[in-house]
């Protein structure tokens, strides 16, 4: 046995997405950062070990333009470059390949740590340094650090450290949350062991183990959905051990979960209910994925209210948008369905004070053990939430040793520089402008070649029927002086809409009502007039609601506008038994909205938004877009000041259309590989003696961010020049950065 000491800046203990983005995250602020993994793969729930799927904001498309950007942004975008398929495998392989990228970083695999030096008051406690056992090497590795993260997901660092933390569900009173219980008790969200099946061409038998479950027996079909085309995460309700200690009871917990999925697989098999002759398993996990365990209580708790209201924190650093999703504690063997959910109406804020210990001084937490009730937990408990909690916390750890602050007052007097880190790595934040004073491009003249002045999608590619209310989202910058639709109409009919607000910048729901209009439509394909007007006091979405009319039909469009988006009104099912799950309103027609033209033009895409502002759709889309390629067939962007400046680097964030909901594993199928909004080939030129130089260039680009190195260059004039976006009709820029030398 050999013992060992590292020494590092961060020690990152865990490494699940929380816990890969928190050691990257820390690593890209010029930390050395340690990442210790109990197993011999990255990942946690989402690695072929479990193979859950890495969900997040956009809620499986229920909230638009809600994509995570940041390293969690980063990781969705490549994997679907590099793995269309969604292979388990692949995506190990991604995320080993982006941690060992990083040159700050250590990575230990198979490194269990179970001993925790720490000292201090209760109230005031100090971890000193952490002890693994790496097996197969029989190495006792000692990290020493300032500094802990525990994305280790049960949080049996923070517990052996002193850290307080809750179990179980909060009673009502606690937090007055609706959803909590009356009265307190143990229950979690249990455990889940998934399998995959495959066609092998040919008859294939299952011979039942003894001790697989009698699915039908224990009525498990009455209550769950079971088809022979499922596998993976499709099963996600084979869940067991929210009545149990998920990590006392792990083993048992374990071999119930597998009992049960060989049952499914054998009433699947042979009960001759299904077409599955073919079929062998291809696999079956042996790791539970854990939901939920210990939750370490921070400077903020996030509750309920916190996530349905939307709460604007001031130290905010991320945001989360999956339903408050609860589950029965009796898992796959409850009679009721197997989820219950209440979706905000948009994407929330999280704030960093849910992310430090609040009672170990230099301990911070990622990913499901974070500062959260166990009703709020049900929302932000998803992957990708967890990865951007992950990367925020990296970065505040990093940025805390740099001033050399406690996490306390990095959230608060400290804040200002806690948002610039954010934006800056193109983080997961809402409504945090870019006022970074190191962002020479915010005192600069911004020009462009050409610029998008109208919105209209005039082609059509067939029609929809007005059977129930459909809803158009557009930005509204300064005005809507009226809008045209393309219809057909069996009869002499009036076509009835509405215009409203709505009521948060993220939000895509109709709020305030602004004006109503109807308008009259002859028989058969005409433009119909709506002459909607509004002039809100700032830029912001508009939410048009065209009633349903059964004698009408909307025309599809080709293309959806940038910043805009189709939605159509569904009305609450019967069978439906929490009224709070259902989202009325859902996008429609993706990827092609419907044809319309708005009749005055917009000042959405000036070439001004490209300087500070938000670095995604907030309230409007936030972008530069050109005329259309046939126009400006390589479009330009110029920044320029009155007298030199010295640049050190140029950072461009082009848009990588995050109202597309990518997903690891493929719960659904993105067809393109690289999304087709983003800019492939552009460089950067600088102005020398009356002629532009090239001085950096980018090709075959398939991600969102770009940084080009230009050292300590003196420029007065400085452009980005543009070709060849995968399908996008112009090039869009969502941000252009002038860091100073």
């Amino acid at each position: 046995m050999i013992e060992e000491t590292i020494r590092t800046d961060i020690a990152v203990l865990g490494g699940g997405l929380a816990g890969i983005c928190a050691a990257i995250g820390a690593a890209r602020q010029g930390r050395k950062v340690v990442l210790a993994q109990n197993r011999p793969v990255l990942g946690g729930n989402s690695s072929s070990e479990v193979r859950v799927w890495v969900c997040g904001a956009t809620a499986h498309g229920i909230h638009l333009f809600a994509r995570e950007t940041g390293i969690m942004g980063e990781l969705f975008v490549e994997n679907q470059f590099r793995n269309p398929e969604g292979n388990p495998y692949y995506w190990d392989l991604l995320l080993l390949e982006k941690v060992r990228a990083e040159r700050n970083i250590t990575l230990l695999l198979n490194t269990d740590v179970t001993e925790v030096d720490a000292d201090g008051p209760a109230a005031a406690r100090v971890i000193r340094s952490v002890t693994g056992w790496m097996s197969g090497s029989e190495r006792r590795i000692t990290l020493e650090a300032p500094t802990f993260i525990d994305c280790t997901g049960d949080g049996l660092v923070g517990h052996l450290a002193g850290a307080e933390y809750m179990t179980g569900r909060e009673p009502r009173a606690q937090f007055g949350e609706s959803w909590a219980p009356e009265v307190p008790d143990q229950n979690m969200l249990g455990s889940t062991i998934l399998f995959y099946s495959k066609d092998v061409g040919e008859p294939s038998k299952f011979v039942r183990p003894a001790f697989a479950i009698d699915v039908a027996a224990a009525g498990i079909p009455e209550h769950r959905v079971i088809r022979q085309d499922m596998k993976g995460c499709a099963f996600w309700w084979i869940e067991w051990g929210g009545e149990l200690d998920v990590v006392l009871d792990n083993e048992r917990i374990r071999d119930e979960l597998q009992a049960v999925c060989y049952g499914i697989w054998d009433h699947i098999k042979n009960s001759g209910e299904f077409d599955a002759e073919n079929l062998s398993l291809e696999w079956v996990g042996s790791v539970p994925g854990k939901r939920e365990y210990r939750r370490f209580v921070g400077e903020h708790v996030l509750t309920q209210q916190d996530v349905l209201e939307q709460t604007e924190f001031e130290d905010r650093i991320g945001f989360g948008g999956w339903s408050i999703d609860l589950h029965p504690s009796g898992g796959v063997y409850a009679t009721e369905p197997g989820s219950k959910h209440w979706h905000p109406d948009g994407n929330y804020h999280l704030p960093l004070r849910m992310l430090f210990s609040k009672n170990v001084s230099n301990m911070w937490m990622a990913g499901r053990n974070i500062s959260a009730s166990h009703v709020a937990f049900g929302s932000t408990r998803v992957m990708a939430t967890c990865a951007l909690l992950g990367e925020a916390a990296g970065i505040g750890a990093a940025l805390a040793q740099q001033l050399d602050v406690s996490p306390s007052a990095l959230a608060g007097e400290h804040v200002a520089e806690l948002r610039r880190a954010m934006v800056r790595a193109d983080a997961s934040v809402l409504g945090v402008e870019n006022d970074d004073p190191a962002d020479l491009a915010l005192r600069a003249e911004v020009r462009a070649s050409s610029t998008k002045t109208t919105l209209a999608s005039t082609q059509s590619a067939g029609t929809v029927p007005l059977v129930d209310d459909l809803g158009l989202v557009l930005p509204v910058d300064p005005v809507l002086d009226g809008i045209d639709v393309l219809v057909d109409a069996e009869s002499t009919t009036t076509l009835r809409a509405t215009l409203h607000a709505t009521s948060a910048p993220q939000n895509y729901l109709p709020a305030a009502e602004v004006a109503e209009v109807s308008a009259a439509v002859e028989r058969g394909r005409s433009w119909v007039h709506l002459p909607l007007a509004w002039k809100p006091e700032t830029a912001q979405n508009g939410f048009i609601v065209l009633h349903a009319n059964r004698e009408l039909a909307v025309h599809r469009g080709t293309w959806v506008e940038p910043g805009t988006v189709t939605m159509i009104h569904r009305e609450l099912p019967d069978k439906e038994r929490y009224t709070e799950q259902w989202r009325a309103w859902k996008e429609t027609l993706h990827g092609s909205g419907i044809c319309f033209r708005a009749s005055s033009p917009t000042d959405a895409f000036r070439p001004e938004q490209v300087r500070g502002g938000y670095a995604r759709p907030y309230g409007g889309p936030n972008m530069w877009v050109s005329g259309q390629a046939g126009e400006d067939p390589q479009p330009w962007i110029e920044l320029s000041w009155a007298e030199p400046v010295q640049i050190g680097s140029v950072e461009v964030i082009f848009d990588d259309d995050v109202n597309e909901d990518l997903i690891n594993l493929h719960h659904h199928r993105t067809e393109a590989e690289v999304m087709p909004t983003l800019v492939q080939d552009a460089r950067v030129e600088v102005k020398v003696d009356g002629g532009w130089r090239e001085v950096a260039r980018i090709e075959g680009n398939r991600q969102r961010r770009w940084i080009a190195d230009l050292g300590e260059l003196p420029v007065q004039r400085l452009r980005v020049v543009t070709q060849g976006a995968a399908a996008s009709r112009e090039t869009r820029l969502v941000a252009l950065r002038a860091i100073t030398a």
